[in-house]
């Protein structure tokens, strides 16, 4: 386990860099994982994602799979690649906070 440090804000992330605790999801997290992923800015649509997948997580305790995100954002997979370059599941899942996902997202 280990601590990273964000906006005077530390947070325990796993040995791949994913949250801990969902719980302790807030803006410094965004923009820790925007640094660590390259994104030079958070778009509307990056939130749109981050939002979907937390509403998914918070209902059903795991992340949706990759064509269930697309069709709740209704957005091309490959656009959602775009936004998040190391992809769903370590871009966006890390990003919106939910823990490494187990399956194919």
């Amino acid at each position: 386990m280990a601590t990273v440090e964000e906006g005077g804000k530390n947070f325990e992330v796993d040995e791949d860099g994913f949250l801990l605790d969902f719980n302790s999801f807030d803006q410094a997290w965004i923009e820790y994982v925007r640094k660590q992923e390259g994104i030079e800015t958070i778009t509307e649509e990056h939130q749109q994602v981050i939002d979907v997948l937390q509403d998914y997580y918070k209902k059903n305790g795991i992340a949706p799979m990759v064509r269930v995100l697309s069709k709740l954002t209704k957005f091309k997979l490959k656009h959602i690649y775009e936004l998040f370059p190391s992809g769903p599941g370590k871009g966006a899942c890390k990003m919106a906070g939910l823990p490494k996902p187990t399956g194919c997202v």
